[in-house]
């Protein structure tokens, strides 16, 4: 019984040895034809010249997406092109005696606001325990005459 567990072991490692070696060897082979296939493609573009793109009425995948903006200044717009009218008010945080409240945007995003932020049409005039005051100084772009308060309060099932 010995004899034939160390014989199937024995067995079992020099099958485990022996097989890789061809499979390297086919790799090698694959990897050399693809190198000298690349590099005929490689030389047949040089021929015909430089390399162009007829989108042919579709969405150029090449044309850059953000129009020239660097991607800070493109993300840098955040709660500053927000309406208070679609904020929600998800909770309120204390840290070393500084209030900042947790909303979310339009698009479910959290951020975090503290006062004095401003929005599209206003900005945070106060945060209290269970309520964000914010100060609307426009209306549809438009500044209005007298700024009006809007309260945000957190439900109270929800402290």
């Amino acid at each position: 019984m010995r004899k034939s567990m160390i014989l199937l072991c024995v067995l079992a490692l020099l099958c485990a040895v022996l097989q890789p070696v061809p499979v390297y060897a086919q790799e090698e082979e694959k990897a050399v034809q693809q190198e000298q296939t690349q590099e005929v493609d490689t030389s047949a573009i040089r021929k015909r010249g430089a390399i162009t793109y007829d989108p042919a009425g579709r969405r150029d995948p090449f044309r850059d997406l953000l129009g020239g903006q660097d991607i800070d200044a493109a993300g840098a717009e955040g709660i500053a092109g927000m309406d208070i009218d679609d904020v929600v008010l998800i909770g309120i945080t204390k840290a070393r005696g500084i209030l900042n409240a947790i909303i979310n945007g339009p698009y479910g995003f959290p951020k975090t606001i503290k006062t004095g932020d401003k929005f599209a049409d206003g900005f945070v005039l106060s945060i209290h325990d269970s309520k964000v005051v914010f100060r609307k100084t426009r209306e549809r772009g438009v500044p209005l005459y007298k700024p009006k308060d809007v309260v945000k309060e957190i439900n109270p099932e929800e402290r």
